[in-house]
């Protein structure tokens, strides 16, 4: 899939681009690309939902028995 990106550069990350592009001696594409492929590495996947352990593993027959302020009224005391 080939696409193509718009975008707006400040003057610092118009510095930055075209200073890479001298260094590396890549095109500005591959410099915008290879910096997609950093940040994807550095943050990786969208994290996955965090799960209390043992959430729903007992069936009391109340839905929101672990949710509810009425249902917790008292307890531990």
């Amino acid at each position: 899939m080939k696409a193509t990106v718009q975008a707006r550069l400040d003057d610092e990350s118009q510095a930055a681009l075209k200073h890479l592009t001298r260094r590396l001696g890549w095109s500005p594409s591959r410099v915008v690309r290879e910096g997609l492929r950093l940040m994807v590495r550095h943050y990786g996947a969208a994290p996955k939902k965090r799960k209390i352990i043992g959430m729903g593993e007992f069936d009391s027959g109340i839905p929101d028995l672990g949710s509810n302020k009425k249902h917790l009224e008292g307890y531990g005391r």
